[in-house]
């Protein structure tokens, strides 16, 4: 079977927007242009697409659609809830996260560590999986909030988010999680998981890119925070700015495809994924994957191929849409800091890929993907393109 080049393996960073989003997007943007907080026909038509469609995204989650703020995406709703919880207080408080976060997380943070926050973090276990004890140990009286990514983009593990919603709950704290890898991929439920906040990025799950939403939980022990930009306080007072209609009709409805897709989409995308990782390891043998072998998102590999520059791999497969790490990060040059955190020196941390399959790879592509790196990756070999 012929393979249409370049085979986009990148999944992580974003995924093409599935024709049905499209479609529903299409007819909001022609049909339902109206403001939704406008008091005629156009407004409440517009104002109709919007409940809908938090109906869709409560209903992914397990929430009730009152708990859904919709924003820009997960950046902007990590800077909400970690600044807009932090507003609330009087004093700087202590928060717990981890070294696996994404920058969105990181650098809020940070921020917080600027303003007199006390932040405890705690590191990884070697396979790129948190302890949820270690967590736990880090829990002490005074803390306000604990934020820990469910599933890591450079990696693809899953973390314990359930066991440390628990956790939290027990001790009377605040668990947010930046969710933006895992909704739409692998089963989670807020009520049942006791997460307190959620971050969620439309463009992760086949829909539109600038378009997201935070779930706060109404239901005791309810969870506040303060908005962090003002204006008409559209979202609940929370969040200001008229609604992206079209966006949030989009992100709707990709909510409404992964209930009906996920089960079948991670089946698929795992056995593919581990036939690409059986192909490679059998013509390379020093390949190795970072994160743990289970618990880990469908498809999702990251490899470190011992020697090889990834930079000089990346130019030898130009047929493939593949990256080095995080989009947000990778451009910039910098070594992963999430690999250094699972104990890759700086020549293993150079010499690793990020592969990610999607909804719509075939076993075809992956079979190319397979031939096509096998063979870089001896080519580099034998040109002296190593590190």
């Amino acid at each position: 079977m012929t393979v249409r080049t370049p085979v986009y393996l990148d999944h992580h960073a974003t995924t093409p927007v599935d024709p049905a989003v499209i479609e529903v997007m299409d007819r909001a943007l022609t049909d339902h242009f109206g403001n939704p907080h406008s008091a005629h026909a156009f407004g409440w038509a517009a104002a109709a697409l919007v409940d809908r469609a938090r109906e869709q995204v409560a209903a992914l989650l397990g929430c009730s659609p009152g708990e859904i703020v919709f924003t820009s995406g997960a950046t902007e709703s990590n800077n909400l809830a970690l600044k807009g919880l932090a507003a609330l207080h009087d004093h700087p408080g202590r928060l717990v996260t981890s070294n696996l976060e994404h920058e969105s997380v990181a650098r809020p943070v940070a921020e917080l560590a600027a303003r007199g926050w006390e932040i405890v973090t705690v590191d990884c276990r070697p396979d790129g999986r948190m302890s949820s004890e270690d967590v736990a140990d880090a829990v002490k009286p005074g803390t306000a909030l604990v934020s820990v990514v469910a599933a890591q983009n450079e990696l693809g593990t899953l973390q314990p988010w359930a066991e440390i919603g628990a956790m939290c709950r027990e001790r009377g704290v605040i668990f947010h999680t930046d969710a933006a890898q895992a909704v739409g991929k692998v089963p989670l439920d807020v009520v049942r998981d006791d997460i307190g906040m959620l971050s969620l990025s439309g463009h992760k799950f086949y829909g539109p890119k600038g378009v997201g939403a935070l779930y706060l939980r109404a239901r005791g022990p309810c969870v506040r925070v303060r908005a962090v930009s003002t204006g008409g306080g559209q979202e609940r007072d929370i969040r200001s700015g008229t609604l992206n209609v079209p966006g949030i009709a989009g992100l709707g409805e990709a909510c409404r495809l992964a209930r009906e897709r996920r089960e079948d989409d991670a089946a698929r995308l795992r056995g593919m994924g581990q036939a690409l990782f059986a192909a490679i390891t059998d013509a390379v043998p020093d390949v190795r994957l970072n994160g743990a072998a289970a618990g880990r998102l469908p498809g999702s590999l990251n490899l470190t191929f011992p020697g090889v520059a990834a930079v000089r791999l990346l130019r030898e497969l130009p047929g493939l849409a593949l990256s080095t790490g995080s989009a947000c990060s990778s451009a910039d040059g910098k070594p992963s800091r999430v690999l250094a955190a699972i104990g890759l020196d700086a020549d293993d941390r150079a010499s690793s890929l990020r592969i990610c399959l999607g909804r719509n790879n075939t076993a075809a592509e992956v079979a190319y993907a397979a031939d096509r790196i096998i063979a870089a990756v001896g080519k580099v070999r034998e040109e002296g393109g190593a590190l």
